[in-house]
């Protein structure tokens, strides 16, 4: 009965996690990610062009001297909870027709941490991960540094969950 329970474990800490619930089984053929590098750059763009990846401004809203980087974080808040507000509302599917699914996540402390180490890394690096290709994309290359920095935190994270607060 015990070796039942324990083949089981993994299976059971991805529900709880909330891990992959929305993957889809669907296979395509390689040139249909192309349709993302179209929206990523087109997104990157747009980062630019709104001063998103400016390390100034991201400077300016960490000492509170600017509303600029505000403004943007909240319009973007205000968008996806009205578009999570729609998708529950309507039942509306994913453009293959497959169900989303949204799971409520219990807080706990190591999002504090998580929060602030996260903050304190972006205000040093003036980079968050969303905008960090498109800096390097604009030339800025020694954000390579802190995207090298991100993929190691990341693997750091993955070889120490088990251990860590959640």
């Amino acid at each position: 009965m015990q070796n039942k329970i324990n083949q089981n474990t993994d299976f059971e800490v991805r529900s709880l996690d909330a891990m992959c619930i929305n993957e889809s089984n669907i296979q395509h053929k390689w040139y249909h990610n192309i349709k993302y590098l179209i929206i990523g750059v087109l997104f990157g763009i747009v980062f630019v062009k709104s001063e998103v990846i400016s390390w100034f401004r991201i400077q300016e809203m960490f000492r509170l001297q600017s509303f600029h980087m505000y403004g943007v974080i909240g319009s973007a808040v205000v968008v996806g909870m009205v578009s999570i507000w729609i998708i529950k509302r309507f039942n509306i599917k994913t453009i293959y027709g497959e169900k989303i699914e949204f799971h409520d996540k219990k807080f706990n402390k190591g999002q504090i941490y998580g929060g602030l180490l996260f903050g304190f890394g972006w205000a040093i690096t003036g980079a968050c991960p969303g905008p960090l290709f498109a800096q390097i994309g604009t030339g800025a290359s020694v954000v390579i540094v802190t995207l090298l920095s991100a993929i190691a935190g990341t693997w750091f994270y993955g070889l120490w969950r088990e251990k860590l607060p959640h």
